[in-house]
């Protein structure tokens, strides 16, 4: 059998072990396929993500260093910065955010991770733009236009979020938050 798909085998029983929360296996899995083809991302980040839900933070980061010096992705960078704000380097991880997302506009942990740490480092006018960009590709997104309309009301532009927030119930009525945000409005 080839090591191709030998790795293949192993990184798809590796996806399919996480998904029911076999963690042990699914790392089993996962490291069988980082050995037979080590020049794929995608086990790493597996490994990473079971790092994760096992609450180390620490090899998560390993691995997801690993998968992003192999091939640095949106998901690699949304990983480590993920980490790094949840270890309070939030300058750090807003870096990452914002290059996950030029890499890949759609990736929603990127976005709503951008949007967070624009918050917390009074940065908030410069997740416009990304939230902006996802609108043009999924203009139907509820909780991306009203993250919109709080970033444009943080940022003393209450028009143009009540325009989005008029937007959004236009489309999706039973969106309570953004009809909240507009009474405040």
């Amino acid at each position: 059998m080839s090591s191709h798909l030998d790795y293949e085998i192993n990184k798809e029983l590796g996806e399919c072990y996480l998904f029911m929360g076999e963690l042990d296996k699914a790392e089993s899995y996962y490291h069988k396929a980082a050995g037979s083809n080590g020049v794929h991302p995608d086990p790493y980040l597996g490994l990473a993500t079971i790092a994760v839900q096992r609450g180390d933070l620490e090899q998560a980061m390993d691995m997801y260093r690993k998968a992003d010096g192999i091939a640095s992705t949106d998901k690699s960078l949304a990983g480590m910065a993920l980490i790094n704000a949840q270890q309070g380097r939030h300058d750090e991880a807003f870096g990452m955010y914002a290059r996950a997302l030029e890499l890949n506009p759609e990736n929603i942990i990127a976005l709503f991770g951008l949007v967070q740490t624009s918050h917390m480092l009074g940065r908030t006018s410069e997740a416009i733009a990304p939230l902006e960009r996802y609108l043009e590709l999924n203009p139907g997104k509820s909780e991306i236009r009203y993250a919109l309309g709080g970033c444009l009301t943080t940022c003393g532009r209450p028009a143009e979020a009540k325009a989005q927030l008029e937007r959004l119930l236009e489309m999706d009525p039973a969106y309570a938050p953004a009809a909240e945000l507009l009474a405040q409005l």
